[in-house]
């Protein structure tokens, strides 16, 4: 038995804001060129946002990403300049510039599985049985409660809580199965007007028992920490600073896999610390759903302006099946008979420069994975694992 502890945090945490900014500023780039190269940064800060970073197009003007920003902001919920964050009061700056030739020459190789990757690094996939979207549990409870509050914030239904928030699962296990919710802890930014003890916590908690109760895992010894320091007024940028790509773990799998160390948002698929980074997740949810485990951790790594990965290792962690071994999925991966890593491939086989049904921003609040409109959730490839097996 071990607990294991994963957290999540809103649309509206300034590092969160960031990530949204920089994906909503690809979203136009590549509306109007899905051949640019994007890495656009962002900062946020009280009544202050900028952008950093390199964008080259093809064709068409890059488009002005102040009217963006401020959209994105407006969207989120800041919008009462009293809290010295909001989308019609904040300065904003851009430092935006075209991306560095040095990198675009290793990129741009004509056909598709010529192109090399847009820089080195290794990324991971994981997949996980124990919950049905297969992922781990403390970060799939973790984002499903902070999705609740969304709604209870948007719809009114709540109407004192603000955008910032923050929400941390911690599991108890028996082995690879999830057994019980040890403690919850739910820190919500709210007005200055509800008591803590009469109106938050009881109503915070409340919300938070009616979100997980079907999932089984509460009991009497379940633990709720909610707004422990006894105020959370004064958040979002106004309350800290935020940066693009700070919240890697939240985005990924709350801390059950390693993580590469390549942020994701603002980033276009030609960055394969974002692009392979799917690529993997897909890879290793088709291997679970197919039958060949009941977790699956993937790692892949490239050289810059070099189409095939450099390495490839996958794990089991001993809950392989049948005739399944990690060596026989490492030489499939390897043959590229199912799964082919060359960046340009996998970038056509998840059609990420042309998303249908989602786009980027969607991705940069509640997790890039185990959420069913993103192509790389599709289990589309497990009866042809199962027939390699």
């Amino acid at each position: 038995m071990f607990v294991f502890t994963s957290e999540a945090v809103s649309e509206g945490h300034p590092d969160k804001v960031a990530d949204q900014i920089s994906d909503a500023i690809l979203d136009a780039v590549l509306a109007l060129d899905p051949r640019a190269h994007v890495a656009a940064e962002s900062f946020v800060g009280p009544d202050f946002a900028a952008n950093l970073g390199e964008i080259s197009l093809r064709s068409g003007a890059m488009p002005d990403p102040e009217p963006i920003v401020r959209a994105v902001v407006r969207d989120i919920g800041y919008d009462r300049p009293d809290e010295k964050f909001s989308f019609d009061t904040l300065r904003y700056e851009n430092r935006l510039t075209a991306q560095s030739p040095d990198i675009a020459r290793g990129v741009d190789r004509g056909a598709p599985e010529e192109q090399g990757a847009g820089d080195q690094g290794m990324m991971f996939g994981y997949a996980s049985r124990e919950t049905p979207e297969l992922m781990p549990a403390p970060i799939s409870l973790a984002h499903r409660l902070i999705r609740r509050f969304a709604e209870e914030r948007k719809s009114g239904r709540i109407p004192w809580l603000r955008p910032d928030a923050k929400s941390q699962v911690s599991v108890v296990y028996d082995g690879t199965r999830p057994v019980a919710i040890d403690a919850v802890v739910l820190s919500h930014q709210t007005t200055a007007e509800p008591d803590i003890d009469r109106d938050i916590r009881p109503t915070v908690e409340a919300v938070v028992r009616d979100e997980l109760a079907d999932t089984g895992l509460v009991s009497n010894a379940t633990k709720f920490h909610v707004n422990p320091t006894g105020r959370f007024v004064v958040g979002g940028p106004a309350g800290d600073s935020g940066l693009t790509g700070r919240k890697i773990v939240v985005d990924t799998y709350g801390g059950a896999c390693p993580h590469g160390g390549g942020a994701f948002s603002g980033k276009d698929p030609s960055k394969v610390d974002r692009s392979a980074a799917y690529y993997a997740r897909y890879a290793a949810k088709n291997f679970v759903a197919a039958g060949w485990a009941d977790v699956c951790e993937i790692q892949v790594s490239y050289a810059i302006g070099v189409a095939a990965p450099t390495s490839y290792r996958v794990r089991f962690f001993g809950t392989e099946k049948g005739k399944a071994t990690e060596d026989k999925a490492v030489a499939l991966l390897r043959s590229g008979d199912v799964f082919d890593f060359r960046p340009g491939k996998l970038v056509a086989a998840l059609g990420l420069l042309a998303p249908k049904g989602w786009c980027y921003r969607d991705t940069a609040s509640g997790g890039h994975f185990g959420r069913p409109a993103f192509p790389w959730e599709a289990t589309d490839k497990a009866a042809a694992l199962a027939a390699a097996l």
